[in-house]
């Protein structure tokens, strides 16, 4: 399988989309490097391709990083609220 993630930082409005084969070890590395990074999201996809592809799309189109913002919307506030990490 083939991951794209989004990663929320202790400021609400900062977040981080990625792509991935192994999103275990990816989290790990995140965690090391950045620590407060919190996994909020993720789709799976057989094809390398089309992760790729869903990657790129979420990182150049604002809309689609708007899109999933809004629909994670209680995540983020949780996450905002409660300063987690």
């Amino acid at each position: 399988m083939y991951y794209v993630y989004l990663l929320q930082s202790p400021k609400a409005d900062d977040i981080y989309i990625g792509f991935t084969p192994d999103l275990r070890r990816r989290m790990r590395e995140h965690r090391t490097e950045h620590r407060l990074w919190r996994l909020v999201y993720y789709e799976a996809y057989a094809s390398e391709k089309d992760a790729r592809l869903r990657e790129q799309r979420l990182k150049q189109h604002g809309s689609g990083k708007v899109e999933l913002k809004k629909r994670l919307r209680h995540s983020f506030e949780l996450h905002s609220q409660t300063g987690a990490g």
